[in-house]
């Protein structure tokens, strides 16, 4: 019987790569935000009030495909990390809402499923689910959101207190080898667009190659020429490429190909875990040196490594299925390990529910973990180039900041480390803005008047 696709997306993403290689007068917004983390009340009435004013932005944030059912309404406080209710609580501005399709195996030379399988069929169909989220979203409350075709869009939305749904698009492969799909989706609403997801695909090489099936690190050496195309045809439709996910030569192609900024959607320093997920230190000079933005993600095991007690547990877990064990903490979250590559598919899901149950142990990582992390990447490439994203509803979250809700505990963090209200206001969407505006004047007019503004 096959395994549904949510639960098969639960088998083979993160399990695979981490197992695989105040007073009363505060007390309205004190209830919600300051959760006893530690900051004096002048801290948090100080963020408080700089979010009133403020134009916030999460440049990630990934939508389930029920969102919209089962008690998951866009206007009701649901136990998702995103509504409407918490955007307006928090207040945030605005999101990346992504639209992406689950990597069931690429279709790469050594993949044993081709596109006539019908699994980029199905990617297709969670991305045009997702879609019909988002547009059904700005139809049934349009008093509350509307979607940002552009930066000033994305100003007027925030002057007259809507949510602005930024759209991004995550992984390649449910487009086949079909270029024309970024046009369409550009046409869509679509304005930045990341190649690769876990796994590689026939557009770029992934940070997290899947073993399992049948990938290989670089195996395409960067991009394939299609991917290549795709850079000049994003920059002329006046789309940001997001080099998040990728691997280090589809980046380093990327900066040498584009013509506008790059950004990095949700990536954290490889300084915090060294792991092929996170930005090296010459990566993160790249995307500045195309006056991009690293928008630092609030995602725990990217921030922090793992326990030394969660790693003997795993360790323990490995010796029960006759594996090595982890040489350091760092590695556990690593791709590749071709002995599970050859488990059957029943084994695996057993190893991946055990291990889940460690996992879920772990400590997350802390408002302080992220501030170390944005602190590092301000050293590195500078204010202006630094962003802040979530990575909500794919693992995203640190105690502190666990929905949309709360980010101005995120800020009181960063007023806590001495930095300027027009600092954070540059990390909350003044940068992301001033890339979008750069790529926007770079696209091809002609092409554009033929997308429109409008899907």
């Amino acid at each position: 019987m096959k395994r549904p696709r949510s639960k098969k997306a639960l088998y083979i993403g993160l399990p695979l790569a981490l197992a695989i290689g105040a007073v009363g007068g505060f007390a309205a917004w004190d209830h919600w935000f300051s959760d006893d983390l530690g900051y004096p009340a002048k801290v948090l009435k100080q963020a408080d009030e700089l979010h009133q004013r403020l134009l916030s932005f999460d440049s990630h944030v990934s939508l389930t495909q029920n969102f919209g059912t089962d008690g998951n309404e866009a206007d009701k406080d649901g136990e998702g990390q995103f509504d409407l209710v918490k955007a307006n609580r928090g207040p945030l501005s605005g999101a990346a809402l992504t639209i992406f399709g689950w990597p069931e195996i690429w279709n790469g030379a050594n993949a044993p499923h081709k596109p006539t399988d019908g699994f980029v069929d199905e990617a297709r169909n969670q991305q045009e689910i997702r879609y019909k989220i988002i547009t059904g979203m700005v139809r049934d409350f349009p008093n509350q959101v509307a979607i940002a075709y552009t930066p000033d869009d994305f100003r007027r939305l925030h002057g007259e207190g809507k949510f602005a749904i930024f759209i991004s698009m995550l992984n390649a492969y449910p487009l086949g080898h079909d270029l024309s799909q970024l046009d369409r989706w550009t046409a869509r609403g679509m304005r930045m667009f990341g190649f690769s997801y876990i796994g590689n695909n026939d557009w770029a090489d992934s940070s997290r190659p899947l073993p399992f099936f049948n990938d290989s690190p670089d195996a395409l050496n960067g991009l394939s020429d299609l991917g290549k195309q795709a850079v000049g045809r994003l920059n002329d439709l006046g789309v940001i490429i997001d080099v998040s996910q990728m691997s280090t030569l589809a980046l380093e192609q990327v900066a040498q190909l584009s013509r506008t900024p790059m950004v990095a959607s949700h990536s954290a320093p490889r300084a915090m875990v060294d792991i092929p997920r996170n930005l090296s230190d010459k990566e993160m000079q790249l995307i500045k040196n195309s006056g991009g933005v690293v928008q630092v993600v609030a995602f725990s095991q990217y921030l922090k490594p793992l326990t030394q007690t969660t790693q003997d547990k795993l360790n323990e877990l490995r010796r029960s299925f006759d594996l090595p064990p982890l040489p350091n903490l760092a590695v556990a979250l690593m791709p590749g390990d071709p002995i599970i590559a050859a488990w059957s598919e029943e084994k695996f899901g057993k190893y991946a529910s055990r291990l889940y149950a460690i996992l879920e142990e772990e400590p997350k990582a802390t408002l302080k973990d992220l501030g170390d992390a944005i602190d590092y990447t301000v050293r590195k490439i500078g204010i202006d180039h630094v962003g802040i994203s979530s990575d909500f509803n794919e693992g995203g979250g640190v105690k502190g900041w666990e929905n949309v809700g709360e980010i101005r505990n995120v800020t009181a963090e960063l007023i806590s480390r001495g930095y300027s209200e027009a600092d954070i206001a540059k990390l909350w969407g003044g940068n992301f803005l001033r890339v979008w505006d750069q790529v926007q004047k770079a696209a091809k007019p002609a092409l554009i008047s033929q997308q429109g503004t409008r899907p």
